[in-house]
């Protein structure tokens, strides 16, 4: 019988270690050492996008309202021509004009139109965006989107086109034949394609002015809110890691 009670008998087992004050200052510590520098990172970097929306939106008010400014027909900087309201005259020359693929207004896909026009008196020429239109249901026939012949009198504002763009594939190598199809208005790369001198901008046509089409444009400040959004959540973070590290620091064994 004592030999089958035996085989009843609790087996002895160790007790867990309870985690102590120093295991979570060390451990806890070396964590927050590189989620907090982390977070605030993350924060800082939205931010600044948040802030740089709101700057280019007030120069984009200041200069924008103030009085109407010819567009030179000798090579000029895009920071001194970044949104000033300007006034054109001259050309358009439709045997160069492209068209910017995946164009959404009011969620329909469409193009933005972008044709050279020679300004007067020079051979200098700046790309007009006049606006969007809506692609067919074959993308592989383009909107017929000529321009009007002779000159022409334009007013518009003037943007800088970002310098980076987000592409599946790399550019296409400049060929004889001209590409009407583009993906992102890449000045540099149009600067390579063309026998003309031309201004390392865009100019939008503004809502009154004659030869475009749909002009509905972004403001710089477009969507800065949801940058203040993220930033606040990464300090959010921040905060909330060093709380739960102090509660665990601090609270009884």
């Amino acid at each position: 019988m004592a030999a089958r009670d035996s085989q009843y008998e609790p087996v002895a087992t160790s007790a867990a270690s309870p985690v102590t004050r120093r295991t979570v200052a060390l451990w806890g510590g070396l964590l927050l050492a590189v989620l907090i520098p982390s977070f605030v990172s993350l924060g800082l970097w939205q931010w600044h996008k948040h802030e740089a929306k709101l700057q280019l939106q007030a120069e984009l008010d200041g200069r924008s309202h103030g009085a109407l400014v010819t567009m030179p027909t000798a090579l000029a900087t895009a920071a001194d021509l970044r949104y000033r309201h300007v006034l054109l005259r001259g050309i358009f020359e439709p045997e160069r004009q492209i068209l910017l693929d995946n164009r959404i207004h009011r969620e329909q896909a469409g193009y933005h139109v972008l044709t050279p026009l020679k300004l007067d008196g020079s051979e200098m020429r700046v790309w007009v965006n006049r606006g969007w239109v809506p692609a067919g249901r074959d993308h592989a026939h383009l909107p017929m989107v000529q321009p009007p012949a002779g000159t022409i009198d334009l007013t518009g504002i003037v943007v800088v086109p970002p310098t980076k763009f987000f592409t599946l594939k790399p550019a296409e190598a400049p060929t004889e034949t001209w590409q009407t199809l583009w993906q992102n208005p890449d000045i540099e790369r149009l600067k390579t394609m063309v026998p003309w001198p031309m201004q390392p901008v865009l100019v939008q046509l503004d809502a009154d002015a004659p030869a475009g089409y749909a002009r509905e444009w972004p403001r710089p400040d477009e969507r800065a809110d949801m940058h203040l959004s993220y930033a606040l959540q990464w300090f959010g973070f921040a905060i909330a890691s060093l709380c739960i590290w102090l509660y665990f620091l601090v609270r009884r064994q």
